[in-house]
C-alpha cells in the first residue's frame, strides 16, 4: 500500500496545483518512481490511497504501463491518517499475504526482497527501524518485540505495559534506554515509516475510529500481537517533503 493522500503542504506552491504523488523528481512523478522500483523488486499489486487532487492521480495512473496493477482507496471525503487509511483499504487486499506499507514521498535504499523475508509467518507486523537521532523512539525488548514509544524531549511514554508506561524512562546520548535511573534491557530505535502488516490484524482495528495513526494501533496491541522490529544499520532515506529537498532527491534517486 502506498500512502499518497496527504496534502503535501510543505511542497507548496507545487501542491497548490497537483498532488505530491505527481511532484516530479528527475523528470518522473514520485508515484512512478516508487511503483517502478517496487515492481522491479517483485511487487505486482498496489493499493494507493488518494485525497488531494485525487482524480489527477487516477488519470495519471491510467496512462501508465503499471495501471492494471493498481487499485485506489478513495479518501476524498476525509483524510484518515496512516491507520485509518489502511483500515479503509482492507477490502482491496485479496488474501492474507503481508502488506508492505510505503509513503509516496520517501526514497530509500531498502532491498524489499530482504525486507519481506524478515516478516516470519508467526509475526503480525514488522517495522523497519534504525539507530538515528530523532525526537520520538520506539522501544523494543531484547527479542525486538515492540514494547512502547517515547518522546525524548517531553518524556511522554506510550505502552500497553503499566510498568513501562508509569516508569521514569529516558534515552541517553548513545540511544540506550534508562528506566528509573538503571540501564534496561530495552532498545530504542527510530521508525522509518516502512512496515509489513499482516491482514490478520484487521479485526483488531474494528474498535478504532475512522481516523487514527498506525503507530497508536501497534502500541495498543503489541502486548498480545507480535509487532516486531528489524534494524537496517545502513538505512538511507530521503523525505521528499520540502521544496529544498527536490534537488537532493534527484541525486538520491539516480544513485540506485
Amino acid at each position: 500500500m502506498i500512502f499518497a493522500a496527504g496534502l503535501g503542504t510543505r511542497l507548496k506552491p507545487l501542491t497548490d496545483t497537483m498532488p505530491k504523488a505527481l511532484v516530479p523528481v528527475g523528470g518522473k512523478p514520485l508515484i512512478d518512481l516508487i511503483i517502478h522500483r517496487l515492481h522491479e523488486q517483485g511487487y505486482n499489486r498496489f493499493v494507493v490511497n488518494i485525497h488531494h487532487f485525487a482524480q489527477m492521480i487516477v488519470d495519471h495512473v491510467a496512462q501508465q504501463d503499471y495501471a492494471p496493477l493498481v487499485r485506489f482507496s478513495d479518501e476524498s471525503d476525509q483524510l484518515l491518517e496512516t491507520g485509518g487509511g489502511l483500515k479503509k483499504a482492507q477490502g482491496l487486499f485479496d488474501d492474507q499475504t503481508p502488506i508492505l506499507i510505503h509513503n509516496v514521498d520517501i526514497l530509500d535504499n531498502v532491498d524489499y526482497g530482504w525486507f519481506s523475508r524478515q516478516h516470519l509467518p508467526e509475526e503480525d507486523a514488522v517495522l523497519l527501524v534504525s539507530r538515528r537521532q530523532t525526537k520520538r523512539y520506539l522501544l523494543f525488548d531484547s527479542g525486538m518485540r515492540l514494547m512502547g514509544w517515547i518522546n525524548r524531549e517531553t518524556g511522554e511514554v506510550k505502552s500497553p505495559f503499566p510498568w513501562l508506561r508509569e516508569a521514569d524512562v529516558a534515552i541517553d546520548d548513545d540511544l540506550n534506554v534508562v528506566v528509573n535511573t538503571l540501564h534496561s534491557p530495552l532498545h530504542a530505535f527510530a521508525f522509518s515509516g516502512i512496515h509489513s502488516f499482516s491482514p490478520r490484524l484487521f479485526p483488531l482495528m474494528d474498535r478504532f475510529p475512522d481516523r487514527f495513526p498506525i503507530i497508536d494501533f501497534y502500541l495498543s496491541v503489541c502486548h498480545r500481537s507480535k509487532i516486531m522490529g528489524v534494524v537496517k544499520n545502513d538505512l538511507q532515506m530521503l523525505d521528499v517533503g520540502k521544496l529544498d529537498s527536490l534537488e537532493a532527491a534527484e541525486r538520491f534517486a539516480m544513485s540506485f
